[in-house]
């Protein structure tokens, strides 16, 4: 049975703005009147369910792009690995106690593939950039290797970013990787516009590149 049509949302650094993103591309999808699951299977610095702060989390955003309710139910959907800690999964699953495996994740994640609905799109957003640990033993790019799913390349336009994505890149491609195309999402603060840091990876990472301004949409020539 072939898989359904989804991307794995990685990203070149950490917090660059990867879920809101993934969730500006949800609301995309779901106003072109197309079917969309979007999944965040681990996430760190998450606040219990009854704690107002948790509808800002990853998660909590995820669930608002889909027009989910947040429930019990629906939070372990999305999101089955949760932790406290603001740390990576590895780390923050020590302080808990609990063990995470590269295999639980990847049978996890192939079988939401499975059952995802004809013509349902998937996106599955990584943790943190592209090497993060995400398991005592494996980094995110062993995960998205695991699922051998096309990547969705997520970078910031801080100084730095240029060559940050570009290296992302070059491993993705180096582990043979299909890259769907990179997203600058514009960074606070950043020295130069995100048009300037999108057209040198552009340039230099020979990839189409789209920008999600602060606030901004998902770019529709990368959808």
């Amino acid at each position: 049975m072939p898989l359904p049509p989804a991307l794995f949302i990685a990203g070149a650094g950490t917090e660059l703005g990867k879920t809101y993103v993934t969730a500006a591309l949800v609301r995309h999808l779901r106003a072109e009147g197309r079917r969309v699951r979007a999944l965040k299977p681990l996430a760190s610095g998450v606040p219990p369910m009854d704690d107002p702060a948790f509808a800002e989390s990853d998660t909590g955003r995820l669930l608002a792009a889909q027009n989910i309710a947040i429930t019990p139910a629906a939070v372990e959907a999305c999101s089955p690995w949760r932790f406290s800690a603001p740390l990576a999964p590895d780390l923050a699953a020590m302080r808990e106690g609990r063990s995470l495996a590269l295999d639980d994740l990847t049978v996890w994640c192939r079988a939401r593939l499975s059952e995802a609905a004809p013509g349902e799109m998937l996106l599955i957003e990584g943790v943190g950039g592209l090497m993060s640990p995400v398991t005592e033993a494996a980094t995110g790019l062993d995960w998205l290797k695991a699922l051998e799913l096309p990547a969705l390349l997520v970078s910031g336009s801080y100084l730095g970013a240029i060559s940050h994505a570009l290296t992302a890149v070059e491993t993705l491609r180096a582990h043979g990787v299909a890259l769907a195309g990179v997203v600058v999402s514009e960074s606070e603060g950043a020295p130069t516009p995100p048009e300037t840091v999108a057209a040198a990876i552009a340039r230099h990472g020979g990839v189409t590149v789209g920008i999600v301004p602060r606030g901004g949409d998902f770019p529709k020539d990368l959808v």
